[in-house]
């Protein structure tokens, strides 16, 4: 799995339920975690976890990002996402109303993300982790996807 994009309001705790449930349920157990020495990844339980499944903690600094070039390029392109998300003060359909949260925002961000076609690989990042990408809302609507947000977005 490319990334994981996570709340930072986590506990060690909450964070490893996620990953067991986002990750390992749907990849297997992962070689190796990259942390900007966050203390969810650095705890007695991550630590643990680590010599259990045998996996690997890779640290990066805030100030030498190329420790991993490819993880800052997707941090900083999701910055990028959520900014203009905040700047456009955009609202986003969460449960019964709307919501400028931007955590709620994560999951279409990363679906964005893994659909859109990167410039190093020319492929998207769902291709090269499974093989296939997912299928999208405005891949349903056919040939008039963009008629129908406009109008959507006209009548708001």
């Amino acid at each position: 799995m490319g990334m994981l994009y996570i709340p930072h309001r986590l506990t060690a705790t909450d964070t490893a339920l996620l990953i067991w449930n986002r990750v390992v349920s749907w990849t297997g157990i992962f070689t190796n975690i990259i942390s900007e020495r966050d203390p969810k990844f650095t705890s007695a339980l991550w630590t643990s976890i680590h010599q259990l499944f045998g996996t690997k903690l890779s640290f990066s600094t805030a100030h030498h990002p190329q420790t991993d070039g490819l993880a800052e390029r997707m941090i900083s392109t999701l910055e990028d996402m959520v900014r203009r998300f905040c700047a456009y003060g955009l609202e986003f359909k969460y449960c019964d109303g709307f919501t400028h949260d931007w955590c709620t925002l994560l999951p279409a961000l990363e679906l964005a993300y893994k659909t859109s076609i990167h410039s190093s690989t020319k492929k998207t990042s769902a291709i090269l982790e499974k093989g296939w990408n997912a299928k999208l809302p405005q891949d349903s609507l056919g040939k008039n996807w963009l008629k129908y947000i406009l109008q959507l977005l006209a009548s708001k």
